[in-house]
């Protein structure tokens, strides 16, 4: 299997599956220098970690991460860092009377017609537990990115149809973390939560969009043709497994513009050009422009439920249903913000690197 490995001048290549012994991620490229301990990378996992509220799986793992290479007296080294996080709560009882029934909306059919051979515990490699080393691995690209002044922040701003108010960069930063479904409108946040938990009661999942905005991303970032920053954060935000869709600045509205309606104006504020909005997202001709970074993710409901649906035994080639058991998430957006997180800095620690912004 190829396509485990992100980035180019700073780079990740992600390993294990969800009901291995652990999971874990080598971090390639990082700067020398920086001050990195496990601490800084605790923080993030704890963010994604199962089993925190209502409206996350009640799988219990702590996520403990240990730094197997790269730091020296808390420092990075410039060579790889390589990084565990042990399984502690897989349970695959659940899974072995499904082995030869694909669960609708996962990879189990894809997998098995690709290779003809998958470890079915869990979903294996295509589990979210894989999105634990990604989040480990962009905590690191978080620290490079800070060093520069570049902040990466998200929000849920839709579930299970509920729409939140437009909220302020303040907002977001004080709100998210403060409710479960880490949606900065607080009043919409009490409706989504109920909303997550009617699903539950209801054997059944619910989606939504996530905002994800850069800010202090400097112009420049980005390398036309093929390397454009957009294309770059599309495919980082795509590669997600339950994400179905990207948009970036005005998205899939700019089709109902004009051209004068979608432009963004330039002008001189203190000596500097700025734009006096923002529909383009901060990204012109596939090149930062100094704007904040600002995109959506359209993320699917969880795909395992607890009702009855229709599938096959590929042993027999016939018809049959499946009734998902174990553990899993009612909803994933509230628990895809530090993974979407994580990407957006990968890529942006990438591109940084490799438009020499390092001093």
């Amino acid at each position: 299997m190829v396509g485990n490995t992100f980035g180019k001048a700073f780079a990740i290549t992600t390993w294990g599956e969800s009901h291995g012994p652990a999971i874990g991620v080598v971090i390639d490229g990082c700067p020398c220098g920086l001050e990195l301990t496990e601490a800084d990378i605790q923080h993030e996992l704890d963010r994604r970690r199962p089993g925190q509220s209502d409206v996350s799986t009640p799988r219990k793992e702590d996520d403990k991460v240990e730094i197997l290479s790269g730091i020296f007296q808390g420092k990075t080294t410039g060579t790889p860092i390589s990084l565990l996080i042990c399984n502690k709560d897989a349970d695959s009882s659940k899974y072995e009377s499904i082995k030869d029934t694909p669960r609708p909306g996962h990879a189990d059919y894809t997998y098995f017609m690709k290779y003809g051979f998958r470890d079915y515990r869990g979903g294996g490699r295509a589990s979210a537990r894989e999105t634990a080393a990604r989040v480990a691995g962009g905590a690191i690209a978080k620290k490079v990115l800070v060093a520069h002044g570049i902040e990466i922040l998200a929000h849920v701003v839709e579930l299970g149809s509920v729409k939140a108010s437009p909220v302020t960069i303040d907002e977001i930063r004080t709100n998210v973390e403060s409710n479960p479904v880490r949606c900065a409108d607080l009043k919409a946040a009490e409706i989504m939560l109920g909303k997550v938990k009617q699903a539950r009661s209801n054997n059944d999942s619910i989606g939504g969009i996530v905002e994800i905005i850069a800010l202090g991303v400097p112009p420049g970032f980005g390398e036309p043709v093929f390397d454009k920053l957009d294309a770059d954060i599309a495919r980082a935000l795509m590669g997600i497994g339950a994400v179905k869709g990207v948009e970036i600045g005005a998205g899939f509205v700019c089709a109902g513009l004009t051209g004068s309606q979608m432009n963004d104006p330039f002008e001189i504020n203190n000596g500097k050009v700025v734009c006096t909005s923002n529909n383009a997202g901060g990204i012109l001709g596939g090149i930062s422009s100094g704007e904040n970074i600002i995109c959506r993710i359209a993320v699917k409901p969880t795909p395992s439920i607890a009702r009855p649906q229709k599938t096959v035994d590929l042993l027999s080639l016939s018809d049959t249903e499946i009734v998902i058991q174990g553990r899993h998430d009612p909803t994933i957006p509230p628990r895809i913000i530090p993974v979407a997180e994580a990407m957006m800095a990968l890529v942006l620690a990438d591109h940084l690197i490799r438009a020499d912004h390092l001093s």
